[in-house]
């Protein structure tokens, strides 16, 4: 990846790039923002210029990505940088053969091993154990002890901390330690989408970086760059479903089809309107309540997400053309005429509450909620609203 791959962020970049030009990087910093806002690519960016055969004194045009120590970084291999998240504690305990040949090391290290095969396929993606208790102690024990020894080749090690809220109290008194006496050949990227859940005296040593959502202009800039075999209405639907999170997106370019009429996303789309109508036909609503069990317990989580984001933008279509028949910039352009009719058919629907309970619902997924019990009472309260016109 090179500085021209980041999307959005052009005023973080400016800074961090004149950091590198004068040599002035401090030693740690704090990169926060918005989830799927890009603050990791934009970290291991960095730990890539600094290890970069290729780059030379270039600053402004980033890191090669092909030669050997830039492919060594994107592979997560680099002995000069070490990429830490919440992982499970089998994975720590004091390792000898024994130990390795145990099932549930075995097992850890297999689930460890396909979270950074993701990584490695979705940049944005922020990796953590399911049955982690957060970034523990020996993890930070094991920074300190690398933090001893002078990168191979180059000037610097980066340690780059993913999800550093996730800090467990006495890993973040550990890391606190080594922040107030640096080595000079360490820069530490603490990366947080909730910094105010740090230690103080932790976000005090570190110069923070605030990443902001990308805008849909710079997605859709980008992808028409990048990608311009990603034409309307995939587009646009790739922008409006992402809402700005990159990972989501990266997810959605991930799973394109050949045939962009038949992409995943709008599969999902049409999926969600199918059971939208059993939901507003009297005679068919057991249809929806079929819908919602085989959903539940058919589609992943993020298909999940999508799902119940397809809708979310469906109603801010109809809502938009409620209030503006004439309003061009829907998320939904090719199925303009059934935005029209449902908004047309109910025209008193309180679109706001709506839009409420569907992100609630989206929410309740991602931090792991029983899927069935979101969709039936998302079905539930949906029906309820649809009839008070």
């Amino acid at each position: 990846m090179s500085w021209e791959n980041i999307i959005g962020q052009q005023q973080q970049i400016g800074v961090l790039q004149k950091a590198l030009a004068t040599g002035r990087l401090a030693h740690a910093y704090l990169f926060t923002g918005p989830d799927g806002s890009g603050k990791e690519s934009v970290a291991f960016e960095i730990a890539s210029l600094l290890n970069c055969r290729n780059s030379g004194d270039n600053n402004l045009a980033g890191s090669c990505g092909i030669c050997h120590d830039c492919r060594l970084v994107s592979s997560f291999m680099h002995p000069n940088v070490e990429y830490l998240f919440p992982v499970e504690s089998a994975l720590l305990d004091p390792g000898d053969s024994a130990k390795k040949e145990n099932k549930k090391f075995t097992e850890a290290k297999e689930r460890y091993d396909a979270l950074l095969e993701k990584k490695k396929q979705n940049p944005y993606f922020a990796p953590a154990m399911e049955r982690s208790m957060g970034i523990l102690t020996e993890q930070i024990i094991t920074l300190q002890h690398k933090a001893l020894f002078m990168p191979n080749e180059g000037s610097k090690k980066i340690f780059i901390i993913s999800q550093a809220e996730r800090l467990h109290p006495s890993a973040a008194n550990k890391l606190l330690k080594l922040l107030e006496e640096p080595p000079a050949h360490v820069m530490f990227i603490l990366v947080s989408s909730r910094p105010e859940t740090l230690l103080p005296t932790i976000r005090s040593r570190c110069q923070m970086v605030r990443f902001s959502r990308v805008t849909s202009q710079e997605l859709r800039l980008w992808l028409k760059i990048n990608r311009p075999g990603i034409v309307d209405p995939e587009l646009s639907f790739i922008v409006s479903f992402s809402r700005g999170n990159l990972r989501l997106a990266w997810e959605l370019l991930n799973n394109r089809s050949e045939n962009p009429s038949e992409t995943a996303t709008i599969v999902l789309r049409n999926q969600a309107l199918d059971y939208l109508r059993a939901v507003l036909t009297p005679s068919a609503f057991h249809n929806a309540i079929i819908s919602c069990e085989h959903n539940a317990k058919n589609l992943s989580r993020g298909d999940l997400t999508l799902f119940l984001a397809a809708l979310l933008l469906f109603f801010q279509d109809a809502n938009h053309r409620r209030i503006n028949p004439d309003f061009q910039e829907l998320n939904n352009p090719d199925i303009s005429d059934a935005v029209n009719r449902f908004a047309k058919n109910f025209p008193n629907t309180d679109f706001f509450q709506i839009s409420t309970i569907t992100e609630d619902a989206i929410r309740a997924i991602e931090r792991n909620a029983n899927p069935l019990l979101v969709m039936a009472s998302f079905t539930a309260q949906i029906k309820s609203l649809l009839q008070k016109v």
